[in-house]
């Protein structure tokens, strides 16, 4: 390496798997043997995610960084011969990715140290991988208790003419399993056929899905176990153990570039006929003692009821009895509109006038008024509302009406109109029966 002997990257402890909110720590080794001039001396830990097109290929078409944290230690000077030790730390996020490295992507953890050296020099720089376990505890998936089943039914053909129909079905004992537990598989076959069906084989898949703009998948069968078939027109059942190996977590939620998840493939060889029976893979094991989290919804209240008194029953106990509330009263409806409508004055308000059921449309004539003559009519006659009245000038020589009954002003004003009053005559008046003097005869008086 020239002036530089050592450089050299050491974690604390040796250690090299850390969890998400750990603190990681270091020292960063040089050892040189001549003097170097440098701008800086940094140290960085990044966290990202890489995938491609093309398998086993670094240039990657879609990139996802989860966090980056750079840390200068040493400032612009010269970097005397020997060696030097510079510690680091850094935080790890609450929040990241378990490390994973596949054909067409990558989950990565790393920390860098550079030596930035002046223009036309040579620049150093050195990284040091570790990996990343995060947590998935089972207990927080919801029905990760309950079995995983399924059903096929598959019609086939064999020696030409002939038809058959093999119905398969396969269950686990349940959805969420650790490294190192045991998957219980049964599967049941039904062959209603006269042919025998081939090997019946249950493998736990490990699906992984790369997105890119047209993503990429990899499927590939972690563990196998394979079981007999079944001959025409007889019924199987077959049950059987799977070992989960050491494996990533499953990834639950959406939008990463790299998506992990896990199913049972129970298949027969012939006819094909296959089911999937989706699993979930943790760090977490289910606890026993713990309920299921779909069965820890609080219950709903019952309403409460109160019981009506039976005719047998004391009467000291239907005293005792909460008196139950009174019914709430119906709205009244609203009115859609203030304004009434004319209309001509009911029947009723004239039951004393002989002719009114005979009416025939003809004006009631004063008993004081001359055949062939139209008198002044009141106002009355020709239109009608609750509480008006119409006060009327009596003559001195005609028929006096009755006093009122009522004393106060507001009686008299919301007493509706008498219905035998009839109008005046004004040819008995006393008043002057000449015509006003006209506009010219005004000027000569």
């Amino acid at each position: 390496m020239g002036k530089l002997q050592e450089f050299e990257i050491t974690f604390d402890n040796n250690k090299t798997v850390y969890s998400p909110g750990e603190s990681l720590t270091g020292t960063l080794k040089i050892s040189i043997a001549q003097s170097i001039q440098c701008k800086a001396i940094k140290v960085n830990c990044q966290g990202f995610c890489g995938v491609t097109s093309k398998s086993n290929d670094t240039d990657w078409t879609d990139e996802e960084q989860y966090f980056s944290s750079s840390v200068s230690i040493a400032d612009k000077g010269t970097l005397k011969e020997g060696e030097h030790s510079f510690p680091f730390k850094f935080l790890l996020p609450a929040a990241a990715p378990t490390s994973f490295v596949g054909p067409y992507g990558q989950i990565m953890y790393r920390v860098r140290a550079f030596i930035d050296t002046p223009r036309f020099a040579k620049d150093y720089k050195i990284e040091k991988p570790f990996s990343m376990t995060n947590t998935l505890n089972l207990n927080e998936v919801p029905g990760i208790r309950e079995p995983s089943s399924s059903s096929v039914t598959k019609n086939f053909s064999y020696m030409l003419v002939k038809n058959g129909t093999v119905v398969l079905n396969a269950k686990t004992d349940m959805r969420g399993y650790i490294a190192g537990q045991i998957i219980k598989v049964s599967a049941g076959i039904e062959n209603k056929s006269d042919k025998t069906t081939g090997h019946v084989v249950a493998s736990l898949m490990q699906k992984v899905t790369y997105n890119t703009k047209k993503p990429t998948y990899d499927l590939r069968s972690v563990a196998e176990v394979e079981g007999p078939g079944v001959k025409g027109g007889n019924k199987s059942e077959w049950n059987q153990q799977i070992i989960v190996p050491a494996l990533p977590h499953s990834s639950l939620s959406d939008g990463n570039l790299i998506q992990i998840c896990y199913y049972i493939q129970v298949y027969l060889k012939y006819p094909e006929v296959a089911l999937t029976l989706p699993i979930c893979i943790g760090s977490v094991a289910l606890d026993p003692s713990q309920p299921s989290h779909s069965q820890t919804v609080a219950p709903m209240p019952a309403p409460r009821i109160t019981p009506a008194p039976s005719p047998s029953a004391p009467e000291s106990e239907a005293s005792n009895l909460p008196p139950r509330p009174a019914p709430k009263p119906a709205p009244k409806p609203r009115p859609r509109s203030t304004h009434a409508s004319p209309s001509a004055p009911p029947v009723d308000l004239y039951p004393q006038l002989p002719s009114v059921s005979n009416y025939n449309g003809e004006m009631l004539k004063s008993p004081h008024q001359e055949p062939g003559s139209q008198g002044p009519v009141s106002p009355n006659a020709f239109s009608y509302a609750p509480g008006l009245s119409f006060r009327q000038r009596q003559s001195s020589s005609g028929p006096s009406a009755p006093p009122p009954s009522l004393s106060s002003s507001s009686q008299d004003r919301n007493q509706m109109p008498s219905s035998a009053s009839v109008p005046p005559s004004y040819r008995s008046s006393a008043y002057p029966q000449e015509a006003p003097p006209s506009y010219e005869d005004s000027f000569n008086t």
